[in-house]
């Protein structure tokens, strides 16, 4: 019997009960783990099978219906897209109006300030903030004369200081806009200049005598200002179909392209005058839109009427802009006159004449030189000052009186530019406390021997003039021919000194005539002085002004009752020594020879004389006399 036939023993038994007993338990515990995971198993499943129900529900397996399913969906999104859009076209819209009211808010406060710094600077404010202020433009300038409701005419009053607010309204109370003010007589009246946008029709002919102008430099400034007023006053009361709604609830913002605003294509014409003590006054006609709130394809037929606008600048009160002692008699700057000459030897003796009265005996702070061209009578222009050295008393001395010539071609450019350079730069000047402050520099006047000039005139040399700041171009009074002015009256021609009267019949203003000025050396040479190659007569003056006119130099232009041009006979074949003129020159010649003679009335009456002469029966003299009162 082999091993393994043997009879079970005891502890055999035991192993295999036990083997038995954790086989159960094993057996036990798996399935209860796989019963554990069908029953959660079963939980998931039913669960996803209430889903699948759910979409099963909604969307039943038709091809039609995924169809019209999808388009929805797209039609959906198209509405989202769309409602997202206008809403951020609606929060721009809001954004833009918002920064719009605010750039108005602080518009009006900075206009405020500055209302309000006039009212307090008092004598700290300089013109040019004065002139810049005036062209800014109170807030409040056309309150109660562009609008009727007293509503928008006190809100623009809100934060203007109430100083400012009163006089502003003061001075447009006292202005003659909405009714008229009884005047002494017709010459108190103050007349409309006509103006379109590109044409103005100036009462105040001016330089040039232009009847008809165009708006340049501050006045097309001006003009161009308060059309844009205007235009802003009347596009506050247009209503625009600023918003049109389509059938997706789209908002077309389209208020500033509307066919109701006015724009500068609508202005038709306008008149301005100024009045000195309350301001400068506006009205302007527009043609007139249709303001009523309907699109443009309701509107049947254009409106043809014409809508008036009525604006004023108004002058702010007056402020101090400096305060400044002269120099007395013995501290005056000291004028060197520069005097070109050619041959004309007998006017040039009664320039010397009136020369040693008014500027040796009387300013005492004059200095000539006579630049002389030719030899053709300069032996009688050097007699005539060694006269002046020789006679006692006349205050001629070789420290003030000198003559240079030239033995070329007369040209006045070259003349005055000789003389400028040599001038006096060391003589005279040492006691002078002016020497110091200009550096040495010199002032001229450039004369002509046709001139006469009083004390007063080579005061106001002086006072209108600075270096690298100020020339003086006096309007010098022009004197008409003498034969004519007093053989019509039938009376004889009185001295020289007699005729210097300033009357409508004795001479005009020679507002075209730059030659007599007033300027420092130092100013002169840099501007680089004349055009020398202009020969003979006229042309190198105007090139001169123009050339300060373009600069930063103050130009003082003013008339000067203390300047005659003497009248002469004025030959336009050319200038001294014959030369030949230009086209130009020549016109300019006629031109001036033309209005030298006489006055437009005296003119009349010699065309006429042999009329008046048959009018037997008129009694007493029909020429016009002089009046002296009007000097």
């Amino acid at each position: 019997m082999s091993l393994n036939d043997s009879p079970e023993t005891p502890g055999r038994k035991r192993r295999a009960v036990m083997l038995q007993v954790l086989g159960m338990r094993l057996l036990t515990r798996l399935l209860l783990l796989v019963c554990s995971l069908s029953l959660v198993s079963l939980l998931f499943l039913s669960r996803c099978g209430l889903n699948v129900e759910t979409e099963t529900q909604i969307d039943p397996g038709i091809g039609s219906s995924v169809g019209q399913f999808q388009s929805q969906l797209q039609q959906l999104s198209q509405q989202q897209q769309s409602q997202s859009v206008n809403s951020y076209i609606q929060l721009l819209q809001q954004r833009e109006d918002e920064n719009k009211a605010e750039v108005e808010r602080l518009t009006a406060e900075i206009r405020s300030l500055k209302l309000q710094l006039l009212q307090v600077a008092g004598n700290g404010i300089g013109s040019s903030a004065l002139g810049s202020q005036q062209l800014q433009d109170p807030p409040s300038l056309n309150f109660n004369l562009t609008s009727s409701s007293s509503s928008s005419s006190s809100s623009t009053m809100q934060g203007v200081s109430g100083d400012c607010g009163s006089y502003i309204r003061r001075q447009l109370s006292l202005a003659e806009i909405t009714r008229g003010l009884p005047f002494n007589n017709e010459y108190e009246l103050i007349a409309f200049s006509h103006f379109t946008f590109s044409r103005v029709y100036p009462v105040d002919l001016g330089l040039g005598k232009r009847v008809v102008e165009k708006p340049i430099g501050f006045k097309r400034k001006d003009l161009l200002e308060v059309l844009v007023k205007a235009l802003e006053s009347l596009n506050k009361n247009v209503t625009t179909p600023s918003t049109v709604t389509n059938n997706n609830n789209h908002q077309n913002q389209n208020s500033r392209n509307s066919p109701n605003r006015y724009t500068l294509d609508d202005f038709l014409e306008g008149l301005y005058r100024n009045e000195p003590t309350t301001g400068t006054q506006y009205e302007m006609y527009f043609r007139t839109k249709n303001t009523n709130n309907r699109s443009h394809m309701d509107q049947v037929a254009p409106v043809t009427g014409v809508t008036k606008v009525i604006l004023m600048r108004p002058f702010a009160p007056l402020q101090t802009v400096s305060s400044e002692t002269l120099p007395v008699a013995k501290d005056k700057e000291l004028i060197h006159i520069i005097l070109p000459l050619s041959g004309r030897t007998a006017t040039f003796q009664s320039f010397m004449d009136k020369f040693v009265k008014i500027a040796l005996k009387n300013d005492r702070r004059v200095h000539l030189t006579v630049v002389y061209f030719g030899e053709e009578g300069l032996a009688e222009a050097r007699g005539i000052m060694a006269r002046v050295l020789m006679t006692k008393n006349s205050g001629g001395n070789s420290n003030n009186l000198r003559l240079l010539a030239l033995n070329e071609t007369f040209s006045r450019g070259k003349g005055l530019r000789v003389g400028a350079e040599r001038a006096w730069d060391q003589q005279g000047l040492s006691n002078s406390p002016l020497s110091s402050r200009h550096n040495g520099d010199v002032l001229l006047f450039m004369c002509d021997v046709d001139v006469v000039f009083s004390a007063r005139f080579l005061d106001r040399c002086r006072w209108n003039t600075e270096p690298g700041r100020k020339v003086y171009y006096p309007v010098v009074f022009s004197l008409y021919n003498p034969h004519v002015v007093y053989t019509l009256q039938g009376k004889e021609v009185p001295a020289e000194t007699d005729q210097l009267v300033i009357s409508r019949d004795t001479g005009f203003w020679r507002d075209f005539g730059y030659g007599m000025t007033c300027q420092y050396r130092s100013d002169f040479l840099k501007v680089r002085g004349f055009d020398e190659e202009i020969v003979g007569w006229g042309g190198e003056d105007v090139m001169l002004y123009r050339k300060y006119v373009r600069s930063h130099v103050k130009v003082v232009r003013a008339t000067d009752p203390g300047i005659f041009h003497i009248w002469h006979p004025k030959v336009c074949s050319g200038g001294p020594g014959h030369q030949k003129l230009s086209a130009d020159q020549y016109r300019a010649c006629i031109r001036s020879r033309a209005l030298n003679e006489a006055s437009h009335a005296q003119l009349g009456f010699l065309a006429f004389r042999d009329e008046i002469a048959n009018q037997n029966n008129v009694k007493g003299s029909l020429y016009p006399s002089v009046h002296k009162e009007e000097t």
